[in-house]
C-alpha cells in the first residue's frame, strides 16, 4: 500500500443507517446509526454482549443485516483543498481493512510473515515461488509499521505486539478507506498499547483514514478517540469523549462518570 502523505482532508465518510441484525430469532443489533468520518478514530464501547463485534461483522458483510451502509466520497479539484469545491466521485467502492481479535493459526504452521502478506494480495499460491517484486512491496508495507525485520519469521512465533503490527500491515495493503479493529490490543502490555494507539493516530491523521475500534479500555479510549459510541444493541450515546463519558447512559452502563 502506498498512502498519499497529507493531512486528513475530510472528503469521505461512512454512514450506518438503521442497521439491525437478528440471530436465531433474537435481535442482536437494533437500528444502529453512526456517522464515521475520515481522519478520525471512532471507538465503540459497551458491555460484553452489547453487539460490538457483530457490528463489525455486519460492516464486513459477514453477518446479514437490514438497514444501510453508505460510503460518500469526494475528489478535490486541482489546486483546491476545501469542501466547497469538492465533487462526488463515481461509484467508488468502500475498501475495508480489518484486524480481528486474534489469529487462529496452528502452532506448528511453517507460514511466515511473507506468506501471510502474500496470500492476502496475490492469486498465485505462495508456496510456488517467492516473487522479488512482491517481496519488495511487502517489505515496504511492513516497514511502515516497524515490522520489516519480521518478514521471514514464522507467524506462530511472533509476540502479541509483533503480530499486531503485522496484522495492521496486512489490513492496510489494499488502500482501505475504513479500518476496523476488534479489540486489537488484547493481551498486550502498556508499552505495546501506547505504541499501537500512536500508530493508529498517525494513520488516521496522515492518510485520511476512517477508523472504528472496538475496545473495553475506557481510559485509552478517552485519551485517543476523536469520537466515542456507546453500544448496547443500539447506539445509546455518541459524540466526543466528554459528551459520552459524562452522559447518563455511560453512568448507567459502567456505574460511574469517568471523564
Amino acid at each position: 500500500m502506498v498512502f498519499m502523505k497529507n493531512k486528513a482532508c475530510g472528503l469521505h465518510c461512512i454512514r450506518i443507517i438503521d442497521l439491525s441484525v437478528k440471530s436465531g430469532g433474537s435481535l442482536i443489533l437494533d437500528k444502529v446509526n453512526l456517522h464515521i468520518h475520515c481522519g478520525e478514530l471512532t471507538v465503540i464501547i459497551g458491555r460484553n454482549g452489547a453487539g460490538k463485534t457483530t457490528l463489525l461483522k455486519a460492516i464486513l458483510k459477514e453477518k446479514p443485516y437490514t438497514g444501510t451502509i453508505s460510503f460518500d466520497s469526494h475528489a478535490q479539484h486541482t489546486g483546491t483543498a476545501n469542501r466547497s469545491t469538492a465533487r462526488p466521485e463515481k461509484s467508488e467502492p468502500l475498501r475495508i481493512g480489518y484486524v480481528p481479535q486474534s489469529l487462529n493459526m496452528d502452532a506448528s504452521s511453517p507460514a511466515s510473515v511473507y506468506d501471510l502478506c502474500a496470500s492476502y494480495v496475490s492469486d498465485i499460491p505462495v508456496f510456488l515461488f517467492k516473487s522479488k517484486a512482491l517481496a519488495a512491496r511487502i517489505e515496504a508495507q511492513l516497514e511502515m509499521f516497524d515490522a520489516k525485520n519480521l518478514i521471514d519469521r514464522r507467524v506462530c512465533e511472533l509476540s502479541g505486539g509483533e503480530l499486531q503490527r503485522v496484522l495492521l500491515a496486512v489490513a492496510t495493503m489494499s488502500n482501505p478507506k475504513l479500518l476496523l479493529l476488534d479489540e486489537p490490543v488484547s493481551g498486550i502490555d502498556m508499552v505495546g498499547m501506547e505504541s499501537f494507539y500512536k500508530t493508529i493516530c498517525r494513520l488516521k491523521d496522515e492518510f485520511d483514514l476512517a477508523v472504528i475500534l472496538v475496545s473495553h479500555d475506557l481510559d485509552m479510549a478517552a485519551r485517543y478517540a476523536d469520537r466515542v459510541a456507546l453500544l448496547n444493541k443500539t447506539i445509546e450515546a455518541s459524540g466526543s469523549v466528554s459528551e459520552v463519558y459524562n452522559s447518563p447512559e455511560f453512568k448507567k452502563t459502567f456505574g460511574r462518570v469517568s471523564y
